[in-house]
C-alpha cells in the first residue's frame, strides 16, 4: 500500500528564550509526518508545529514542497491542523483518509511517516497494547491514548497510524528507556478536535482543577460519612478559578462523573472496556460545557453540575506560540515563574531553586496568588549595587502588596510611579529587601536598556 494521503512535514521554528524574555532563540529546523483529510486539511501533531515561523510540506515520491500554515491547534493534546496556502489544488490528487473506530486490544496497526534515516515512506507494523490514560509530553496533561509496539521515531510524529485502511490515531511519543513502545492519539480525542475546529470551539481540553486523594482506606472511607457500597475520591485541593471552585467544597466525595461510577482506587470503566482514570472523560469535551458530579457531601448523596474551565495551575506548564511576559525596572528582570522557565536549568528537576520546584509541584492557586512572580537577572548598575545575590527568587510583596500575578505587579510599580511616590520597596520570599528611589529608576531605564540592549522594558502583553 502506497499511502499516499501521508505527507511528510517540514518546519522552521524559533523558541522563545526564558533566559533573555525580551528575545528568541535561533531558528531551527524539524521534519514530521502528517496525513490529508477531508476538506484538504492535514492533520499531524501540534509539538510538529509548535512556535512554527515557516511550514513546508511534500507529499510521497514528489520534489515539489507546498507552503502551508497552522489552521488550528490544541497543545493540549498534542493536534494541529494545516491548510496549504500555495500552489493551489496541491492536494487534489490526493484521497483524503477516513478516520476510523476506537482500536481493540491486539488489533494490527500501521505506523506510516517519515522517520530520520531515509527520504521516503516508512511502515512499521505492531499491535495495539494498552489503552488507558497517559501523561502526554507535550502538554504534561493525562489524556486517553493508545500503546502499540510498532517502532514510532523521530520524523514519525504527527504521521497517522492506521487499522482496517483507516486512521485510527495519530503518533506522538514513545517511552524512553525501552524498544517498541510507542503512543498515538486515539479516535475519539482525534474527532473532538476537529469537531471543535469546525464549530469553533476553543482549542484546549478543560480540567476540572481539582486535586484528589484515592479512598482505598476503609477506616478513611467510614471517617467521610462513605458506606454501604458507596465508593469515590476525595477532594483536598481546589484550584481558584477552576471548574470547581464555588461548587465543590474540600472533603467532598466524589462518586460519579459524567454518570460513570468512580472506584475506590480513582479509576472509571471507560467505554464499558477498559478501567482507567476518571479525568478520561476530560478528553472529549470542551471549555464551557456542563459536567454532572455526584458526590457525598457529610455523607449526603446528590449531584451537582460544574461549568468546565481551562487548566490553570499556579505554576502554567510547557506553553507554545507565544512570547513570554517580563518587566526590567532599576535593572532588574522580573517575569511569571513557567514550567518552561524551569527548563532553562539542564536536568530542571533537580537543579532549579528548591522554592521555584515547591511551587510547581505543590502550589495551589487562590484568590490572593494566581501566579508566582519570579526575579530572574540582575543587570549590574550604580542603581542596583548590592542586590546582585537576590536573583532567582520569587517576589514576596511590592510596597507591602502581595503581588496576584505579574499584571499586577507592574500595577502597583505604575501607581506608584504615577502618585509621585519617593520609593519603591521590593521583598523576596527569602527576606531579601530592594529599595529603588522612582525618580532614579526612570532616569537610569534608557542607560541600563542601552548597555545591556534590551530593545524595551517590558513585553506587549504585560
Amino acid at each position: 500500500m502506497a499511502y499516499p494521503e501521508v505527507v511528510r512535514v517540514f518546519a522552521t521554528t524559533q523558541e522563545p528564550d526564558y533566559d533573555s524574555p525580551w528575545q528568541t532563540k535561533s531558528p531551527s529546523s524539524s521534519t514530521g509526518s502528517g496525513v490529508v483529510i477531508a476538506g484538504g486539511a492535514i492533520l499531524t501533531g501540534a509539538h510538529v508545529v509548535a512556535d512554527a515561523t515557516f511550514l513546508q510540506v511534500q507529499k510521497p515520491s514528489h520534489p515539489d514542497k507546498a507552503i502551508a500554515r497552522v489552521r488550528a491547534v490544541c497543545h493540549d493534546c498534542d493536534l494541529a491542523l494545516l491548510e496549504v496556502l500555495e500552489p493551489a489544488g496541491f492536494l487534489d490528487d490526493v484521497s483524503p483518509a477516513e478516520i476510523g473506530e476506537m482500536p481493540r486490544l491486539r488489533d494490527q496497526v500501521a505506523v506510516v511517516g517519515y522517520p530520520v534515516g531515509g527520504e521516503e515512506i516508512s511502515i512499521t507494523e505492531g499491535v495495539v497494547s494498552r489503552i488507558e490514560v497517559q501523561r502526554y509530553s507535550h502538554s504534561q496533561r493525562h489524556l486517553l491514548a493508545v500503546t502499540v509496539d510498532a517502532a514510532i521515531n523521530a520524523g514519525n510524529s504527527g504521521g497517522p497510524v492506521f487499522g482496517s485502511g483507516k486512521v485510527v490515531g495519530i503518533a506522538f511519543q514513545k517511552l524512553t528507556g525501552v524498544d517498541n513502545i510507542g503512543e498515538m492519539v486515539p479516535p475519539p480525542v482525534i474527532r473532538a478536535f476537529l469537531d471543535g475546529v469546525a464549530a469553533g470551539k476553543k482549542p484546549e481540553v478543560p480540567a476540572l482543577g481539582i486535586l484528589t486523594q484515592n479512598l482505598e482506606n476503609p477506616f478513611l472511607r467510614r471517617q467521610l460519612g462513605v458506606d454501604g457500597g458507596a465508593a469515590g475520591i476525595v477532594v483536598v485541593q481546589i484550584d481558584h478559578g477552576g471548574s470547581c471552585d464555588g461548587t465543590l467544597q474540600l472533603r467532598d466525595v466524589i462518586t460519579h462523573v459524567a454518570g460513570l461510577p468512580i472506584a475506590n482506587n480513582g479509576t472509571v470503566s471507560w467505554n464499558g472496556k477498559h478501567r482507567t482514570r476518571y479525568d478520561v472523560v476530560l478528553g472529549t469535551r470542551y471549555v464551557g460545557d456542563t459536567m454532572r458530579l455526584g458526590i457525598l457531601r457529610g455523607g449526603r448523596a446528590q449531584d451537582v453540575d460544574v461549568t468546565l474551565q481551562p487548566w490553570r495551575p499556579l505554576v502554567p506548564r510547557s506553553r507554545y506560540d507565544q512570547a513570554p511576559r517580563y518587566m526590567v525596572y532599576g535593572g532588574l528582570v522580573f517575569q511569571t515563574l513557567t514550567r518552561d522557565f524551569l527548563g532553562t536549568w539542564d536536568k530542571w528537576w533537580n537543579k532549579a531553586p528548591k522554592e521555584f520546584l515547591n511551587y510547581y509541584y505543590l502550589g495551589v492557586r487562590s484568590a490572593e496568588r494566581e501566579e508566582i512572580v519570579i526575579l530572574t537577572q540582575i543587570f549590574a548598575d550604580e542603581l542596583n549595587v548590592g542586590y546582585a545575590h537576590l536573583y532567582n527568587e520569587a517576589v514576596g510583596t511590592v510596597n507591602g502588596h502581595t503581588p496576584r500575578n505579574l499584571a499586577d505587579f507592574v500595577a502597583h510599580i505604575e501607581a506608584a510611579t504615577a502618585t509621585g511616590a519617593g520609593v519603591i520597596e521590593i521583598t523576596t520570599t527569602s527576606g531579601g529587601v530592594i529599595m529603588f528611589d522612582v525618580a532614579e529608576v526612570a532616569k537610569a531605564a534608557p542607560r541600563i536598556l542601552d548597555r545591556y540592549r534590551i530593545p524595551r522594558e517590558r513585553s506587549p502583553a504585560v
